[in-house]
C-alpha cells in the first residue's frame, strides 16, 4: 500500500492548531489520606485524566479473582465495535463453558444464547459459564482467547498482571493489581455501553421458560451507592473480596479498586469512602465527548477528500475543588506514516492536553469512518477537474 500522500498546508494547521479552555489539572497530595483501611491494597483514579488521586500497595501482586472479567468484557466490548460480534446473534454453549463451577447462570450443553444475554450473565450475575462461551465464540477457545487477554495486557504497558483464564478462578501464575485492574477498567469504559449491562441490578435469562435465571448484580453498591455503575465484583479464599468500582456524578467519572478485603462489608465500605473522597475534593471540566470531531484529514489518494477525526474517548481535565484555574491548551498531532485504507477506530493522532509546558494527558485520536483508497474513476475524475481549472 502507497503512503497517504497529506497536503502539507493541512498538515501545518493541524500540528500548530491549539484549543484554549479554562481548567486546570493540580497534583493531589494522596498520602494524607487515609482510605481503604481494611484492604490490602487500592487505588483510586479519575477516568479521563487517568490522574491518580489515592493509592495504597497499588502496585502488589495479587489474585484479582473475578475481576479478571473486566479484560474478557473489554475483548468482547472490542470485537462488538469492530463489527465482528453482533448483540443479536445466537453462541452455542460447549460442554466445557456449561461445566464451569463457581459463579453460573447455569448454561447446559448445546444451548444456545444471545452475545446480549451473555453479557448480562457476565456483567451482572459474574457468569463463568457465559464468560468460557464467549471466549470460545471470539477467540476458538478459552485458551487462545486467554492469549488475547494477555497480549491486551502489553498492549496497554502493563507489567504486574498476567492471565490464564477468563473466569478468575484459582490458577497458578494469574494475578494482578489495583493498578493493572483500574487502567484495564479505564479502557473497558471507553465502550459506554458497557455500563447498560453492569449497572443492572437485576434482571432474567430466558424470561417465562421453564428454566428462566434470575439475575442479582453481586455489586450491590449499584444499587445502594448514587451514582455507581459498574464495574466487576471479586472472590476466592485466597483473593478475599475484591471490587472494581466506577461512578459518575457532576460530569466526572472515577474508578476505584479495592483488593484483599476480609468481609463484603469491608469491601464495600471501602470503596464508598473512597468515592466519597474523589466527589468531595474534585472536579472535572469536560473539553470532549468521545466522538466529537476534533479535525479533519485531507487526503489526496482517499475516495474521501475530506474526513473527520475524532475523539476515541471523553476528554476531561482535572482539578481540586475551590483551586485557582489556569489557561489549558490542546494540541493536534496528526500521524505522518498514515496509510490506506484506514478503518474506523484505528490510531490517526494524538490530542495532547497541556498547562503551558507541562502535559496533562494525551489521548488517541481515530478516524470516524472507514477511509477507502480512491477508485481508478475517482483519480481520474480528479485530474480531469484540474486540468479543467488549469485551463
Amino acid at each position: 500500500m502507497k503512503k497517504i500522500v497529506l497536503l502539507s498546508i493541512v498538515l501545518l494547521c493541524v500540528f500548530a492548531m491549539t484549543i484554549p479552555v479554562a481548567a486546570e489539572e493540580k497534583s493531589s497530595d494522596n498520602s494524607k489520606a487515609n482510605l481503604a483501611k481494611g484492604a490490602d491494597s487500592a487505588i483510586l483514579l479519575e477516568r479521563d485524566t487517568g490522574k491518580l488521586l489515592f493509592d495504597k500497595n497499588a502496585h502488589e501482586k495479587l489474585p484479582p479473582a473475578s475481576m479478571t472479567k473486566i479484560m474478557t468484557l473489554l475483548l468482547i466490548m472490542e470485537q462488538l465495535e469492530k463489527g465482528s460480534l453482533k448483540l443479536d446473534e445466537t453462541v452455542r454453549v460447549s460442554e466445557r463453558a456449561a461445566s464451569m463451577g463457581g459463579s453460573q447462570i447455569f448454561l447446559e450443553a448445546g444451548e444456545e444464547m444471545t452475545v446480549n444475554d451473555l453479557l448480562k450473565g457476565i456483567a451482572i450475575a459474574s457468569g463463568n459459564d457465559a464468560s468460557v462461551a464467549m471466549a470460545e465464540r471470539v477467540a476458538g477457545s478459552e485458551e487462545e482467547f486467554v492469549s488475547l487477554m494477555n497480549k491486551k495486557v502489553k498492549e496497554l504497558k502493563l507489567k504486574d498482571t498476567k492471565f490464564q483464564n477468563t473466569t478468575g478462578l484459582p490458577a497458578d501464575d494469574h494475578y494482578s493489581t489495583a493498578y493493572d485492574m483500574a487502567i484495564i477498567a479505564k479502557e473497558l469504559l471507553k465502550y459506554e455501553s458497557i455500563t447498560n449491562y453492569t449497572s443492572v441490578y437485576e434482571d432474567y435469562l430466558r424470561k417465562g421458560q421453564e428454566n428462566e435465571f434470575w439475575l442479582v448484580n453481586t455489586n450491590k453498591l449499584v444499587r445502594f451507592y448514587p451514582g455507581v455503575d459498574g464495574l466487576k465484583t471479586g472472590f476466592t479464599n485466597e483473593a478475599k473480596y475484591c471490587l472494581t468500582a466506577t461512578a459518575e456524578k457532576d460530569g466526572m467519572r472515577v474508578i476505584a479498586v479495592v483488593m484483599g478485603a476480609k468481609t463484603t462489608k469491608e469491601r464495600n465500605a471501602s470503596v464508598s469512602e473512597m468515592l466519597d473522597y474523589a466527589f468531595n475534593k474534585f472536579q472535572t471540566n469536560k473539553l470532549f465527548e468521545k466522538g466529537d470531531v476534533i479535525t479533519t484529514l485531507r487526503l489526496t489518494k482517499a475516495e474521501k477528500k475530506q474526513n473527520d477525526v475524532v475523539a476515541s474517548e471523553s476528554i476531561s481535565t482535572l482539578h481540586a475543588k475551590g483551586d485557582s484555574v489556569d489557561n489549558i491548551t490542546t494540541e493536534v498531532k496528526m500521524k505522518q506514516d498514515l496509510v490506506l485504507p484506514i478503518k474506523k477506530g484505528d490510531h490517526v493522532g494524538t490530542l495532547i492536553v497541556k498547562d503551558g509546558d507541562k502535559v496533562l494527558s494525551e489521548s488517541q485520536l481515530t478516524v470516524k469512518d472507514t477511509i477507502e483508497k480512491a477508485s481508478y474513476y475517482t483519480l481520474m475524475k480528479r485530474s480531469l477537474q484540474k486540468l479543467v481549472k488549469f485551463d
